[in-house]
């Protein structure tokens, strides 16, 4: 019956645009990609590891898709893939330097490098386009969402089966004795280094892959934009007002938030902001470990 409700759900996704609206399809698109987002963030945040690189990684991806289609005539498809290859080359390089770190001080060093990657996509000009950016032709499918949205709902599945195999599998164990005690740990026999680098490359090339979907849905780039921190901020409320170390929590965070911001949008255009906070306090303050995370504690009480 699990099995069979978890493929009913996926039929049932896939067929959405056929019911819905045009901006009802623009939405759940916009909110899939962010829910991506936060699962990448919160695999690495299972390590114990704080990463603030989720806006870094995803602006590469955007650019690194854009110029392969606008410079090198690569397939929009194939864009995406490369996007990703690129995002988790540099993440393969940095990882070997950053990891090493720990605590605030990692936390700080990614939270600069979508400063880093900002200036070097303002400067480079000729590649990037400078402050102005690079517009495409055209977006991806010539800008049918519906075929959009089922690009990034395939893309977004396969996030969603990533990170259950990371519940399932001996990562799990390995990354959860990390994030408890490094010592013990490394007593233990896990291989510090090499899980955190595998997942810290894995959730950058996933990051690389939503940039990419992003930057081919609008055809457009540009640093401010791009590198903009709300690709930081909103995944980890999501993931928090959700439930960490779980897939289910920031599915379910994503959903919430995605949902609420696009409704207090139409009902206050310039105070959702504050509303918005506000959900974000309530549920830290009174539901510390997210939605998912109270529901889980009140059954296991009864």
């Amino acid at each position: 019956m699990k099995y069979l409700t978890i493929c009913s759900l996926c039929v049932l996704c896939f067929l959405l645009p056929f019911f819905a609206g045009a901006y009802l399809v623009h939405v759940l698109t916009s909110i899939m990609i962010f829910l991506s987002l936060s699962l990448s963030w919160d695999m690495m945040l299972r390590t114990g590891q704080l990463s603030f690189g989720i806006a870094g990684f995803f602006g590469l991806g955007a650019y690194a898709s854009i110029i392969a289609v606008d410079d090198f005539s690569v397939h929009p498809l194939m864009s995406i893939f490369v996007a990703a290859a690129f995002a988790a080359s540099i993440a393969l390089g940095l990882g070997w330097i950053v990891l090493r770190l720990r605590e605030i001080y990692f936390a700080i060093t990614t939270l600069a490098l979508s400063s880093v990657f900002m200036i070097f996509a303002r400067n480079l000009s000729d590649l990037t386009g400078g402050s102005a950016g690079k517009v495409l032709y055209e977006s991806i499918f010539g800008g049918d969402p519906i075929k959009t949205y089922w690009l990034v709902l395939s893309i977004t599945l396969i996030v969603i089966l990533t990170s259950k195999l990371f519940e399932r599998t001996r990562i799990h164990f390995a990354i959860s004795s990390i994030r408890n005690d490094e010592i013990t740990a490394k007593c233990c026999g896990v291989n510090i280094f090499k899980y955190l680098l595998l997942v810290f490359v894995l959730t950058s090339a996933i990051q690389g892959a939503m940039g990419a979907l992003y930057a081919q849905q609008y055809a457009f780039v540009e640093p401010e934009s791009t590198f903009s921190a709300n690709f930081l901020l909103l995944p980890m409320s999501m993931a928090l007002v959700g439930g960490i170390y779980s897939t289910i929590g920031p599915i379910m965070g994503a959903l919430a938030l995605g949902l609420a911001s696009e409704y207090l949008k139409l009902v206050m255009p310039y105070g959702h902001l504050i509303i918005y906070g506000f959900i974000l306090i309530f549920t830290i303050m009174f539901m510390p470990k997210g939605i998912y995370g109270t529901i889980v504690n009140r059954f296991k009480s009864r």
